[in-house]
């Protein structure tokens, strides 16, 4: 047995104090429903666990009428079914309400979400060299350098965008898929102070280096998450396929939001899901639709544009087809909401 020590600051200036303190081997948790799972298979071994819940303020959500606010620390079952979030962005309130099961999303908090890891098999039963690990997968994001099992391996779940020839894993996520549709950002403080980054910049592309998942530096902490406000998010959907209806991860997923006047779409807004190594903004998709009158094989087109590069490996060939008519559905889906 390992013994970690546990902290449990008041303030966002006495958490990024004790990460400095403690030094690399500390890790911010929040609801923990991802973080203890890495731990429990020892893809991460932290030293000292950072228990950021007892922060003021940063479970709020609100609104100055213009952008919505939501505080890192507020649980995604409580986000999922504020008003605010329920009628103005009905695509982030299905997000969360598709994702996990209600006990996990009583726990998890949207912040936090955002940096989940990745459920590549290859990943999660990979071997971790001098961190541990009984099987013997090599996994790029587990052990830079030693390879990527899923190449050429079983790669049904894999991504068909965004992938590289060091790895082919799915963001798992979709309450980020949503908000990178929505063009939200992302405010974290640390020891340089605060910032504002974009969702979409938030998650970095495998490349070479697939270990570096994402552009938070060490030692920041998401304090909470801004969503502009749009005449779309009225009119929008997260609209998810999955091996069965409960507690799955997406096969393929689409956020849209439309901003419509009767039949003709004046603006989109589409990210993708569960087919890509991070969530997937498709501009080609939104700018099929941009100033056309909305028919279901306009849907379609966009729904193919979405997916134009997608590459397929052994097994997964079939996402293609089922993400661009994923991204059809939703549009439709979308359309048919009153603005």
């Amino acid at each position: 047995m390992r013994p970690i020590m546990y902290v449990r600051p008041t303030s966002i200036e006495d958490a990024i104090a004790t990460h400095a303190r403690l030094g690399a081997g500390a890790r911010s948790v929040a609801g923990g429903t991802n973080l203890y799972d890495v731990m429990k298979l020892n893809i991460e071994r932290p030293e000292v666990l950072i228990d950021v819940t007892a922060i003021d303020g940063l479970e709020t959500v609100e609104t100055n009428g213009s952008t919505l606010r939501i505080g890192a620390n507020a649980r995604m079952s409580d986000v999922a079914g504020h008003p605010l979030v329920a009628n103005d962005y009905p695509v982030l309130s299905q997000s969360l309400l598709k994702a996990a099961s209600q006990q996990l999303r009583n726990m998890a908090t949207v912040g936090a979400n955002l940096l989940q890891r990745t459920r590549c098999m290859y990943f999660r039963n990979g071997y971790g060299g001098a961190s541990g690990g009984s099987a013997n997968y090599p996994c790029n994001k587990r052990v830079p350098g030693s390879g990527c099992a899923a190449i050429g391996g079983l790669d049904r779940g894999q991504a068909v965008l965004g992938a590289s020839a060091n790895c082919t894993a799915v963001s798992p996520g979709d309450w980020p898929v949503a908000l990178v549709a929505m063009d939200a950002s992302v405010e974290v403080a640390g020891p340089n102070g605060r910032r504002s980054i974009p969702a979409a910049s938030l998650y970095r592309l495998p490349g070479d280096t697939p270990h570096m998942e994402f552009t938070v530096e060490p030692g920041e902490i998401i304090i909470a998450i801004s969503v502009p406000l749009t005449r779309a998010g009225m009119r929008s959907t997260y609209h998810k396929i999955r091996d069965r209806e409960s507690f799955a991860f997406a096969l393929a997923s689409a956020a849209v939001a439309l901003d419509m006047t009767n039949n003709r779409i004046d603006g989109a807004h589409i990210a993708l899901g569960g087919v890509a190594t991070r969530p997937w903004r498709a501009a080609g998709a939104e700018a099929v639709l941009a100033g056309q009158e909305l028919t279901d094989e306009l849907a379609l087109a966009a729904g193919r544009a979405a997916l134009e590069g997608a590459v397929a490996g052994h097994a997964n060939a079939f996402k293609i087809e089922l993400g661009a008519r994923t991204v059809a559905d939703a549009i439709m889906i979308a359309a048919g909401r009153a603005s």
